[in-house]
């Protein structure tokens, strides 16, 4: 039976300079890994390299790199980059996102348009680069989110903006999976991290708190070793979104 191991292999991470990105990289350098982590904009740069400092720690070669995902020409460059630095990318995972919590009645033209450029757009390119460039037996795997099983109000755009990463998850796994990569999605819970909390009263804080094992909400830490299970002995897996969220809803 092979062995399916990140020992070796070179990770690149969208969106990997801090939160659940940020802790996937370092997880992937302990496991032996070059790691490539990209970030959006200035204001993140310096959490990027302290997470490169963590992954050059190890041991593991690193890079950052920086681009605006939602011009497909960045996610060009950024897949370049990351090959100049630390060779063919055997896994590529894709943690961008950006949430707007807003009725309907009150989203602008341009609000709408930004979610799902960041959401949809940029994910749909970085499937389609991943598919081009990633070594033979590659793993592409995208962070979705929870709520593309939810009946809930105020997240149109965000749940809207996420749920067409499910249909080109599928397509790309058929698509490429000539090649032996498997295309998989990862759908958390309300997780812990400032993305959310700018979102929500304390109210529905607690609410969302309440739906999940524990009365608590997803952990970085609970995602983390799922994608590096996607990434390594998970490899089997492969057109499917996988609901991670301690119960806090399914299909």
């Amino acid at each position: 039976m092979t062995k399916h191991t990140l020992e070796g292999k070179n990770v690149l991470i969208a969106g990997g300079g801090k939160n659940l990105g940020g802790l996937i990289a370092r997880q992937a350098a302990a496991a032996g890994a070059n790691v490539a982590i990209h970030y959006n904009s200035a204001s993140s740069r310096a959490e990027a390299e302290e997470t490169l400092a963590a992954v050059v720690a190890t041991g593991a070669r690193g890079v950052v790199t920086a681009g605006d995902l939602t011009v497909p020409a960045n996610v060009t460059t950024l897949f370049a980059e990351a090959e100049t630095a630390i060779g063919t990318i055997d896994v590529a995972v894709n943690t961008v996102g950006k949430v707007l919590r807003k009725p309907i009645a009150e989203t602008t033209e341009a609000e709408y348009d930004e979610m799902f450029d960041v959401n949809a757009k940029a994910a749909y390119f970085f499937l389609k680069e991943a598919g081009a460039r990633l070594a033979d037996g590659g793993k592409i795997i995208t962070i979705v989110t929870s709520l593309l099983a939810a009946f809930t109000d105020g997240y149109s755009t965000y749940a809207g903006g996420k749920s067409p990463v499910e249909h080109f998850t599928r397509a790309a796994a058929k698509e490429y999976a000539g090649r032996g990569i498997s295309v998989t999605a990862v759908a958390p819970g309300p997780m812990d991290t400032p993305f959310f909390y700018g979102q929500e009263t304390p109210e529905r804080v607690a609410f969302h708190k309440s739906q999940a094992m524990g009365n608590q909400l997803t952990r970085i830490e609970d995602i983390a070793p799922i994608v590096t299970f996607l990434a390594t002995d998970g490899w089997w897996i492969t057109g499917q979104t996988i609901f991670a969220n301690g119960g806090y809803t399914t299909r």
